[in-house]
């Protein structure tokens, strides 16, 4: 009954924790850190970039949402008052007849 099936290391490799395959890259990732620290400052920039345009995207939606609910209200404020006035209006012709 002969599996051709690959083993679990021809899959998964056999450089784990341990190993010299591993140890060696460890630290070969340590010693190549000399080019991480300008990208790393590449990376803050963009990342400050791109809070600054979603702050201003924000402050521009609130901008749009604060303008909407003012003219939200005074179109409730004046249907509320010229519903009342129609109501009172009514009232008075059922009283006076």
């Amino acid at each position: 009954m002969g599996s051709k099936a690959p083993t679990w290391s021809d899959q998964w490799g056999t450089g784990g924790l341990g190993s010299d395959e591993y140890e060696d890259e460890a630290v070969n990732k340590n010693t190549k850190s000399s080019g991480s620290g300008k990208k790393m400052t590449d990376a803050k920039l963009m990342a400050t970039a791109s809070m600054d345009k979603a702050k201003s995207a924000a402050i521009v939606g609130a901008d749009k949402a604060k303008t909407a609910a003012v003219v939200g209200a005074q179109k409730v404020k004046s249907g509320t008052s010229a519903g009342l006035k129609w109501i009172k209006n009514q009232y008075q012709k059922k009283t006076s007849k």
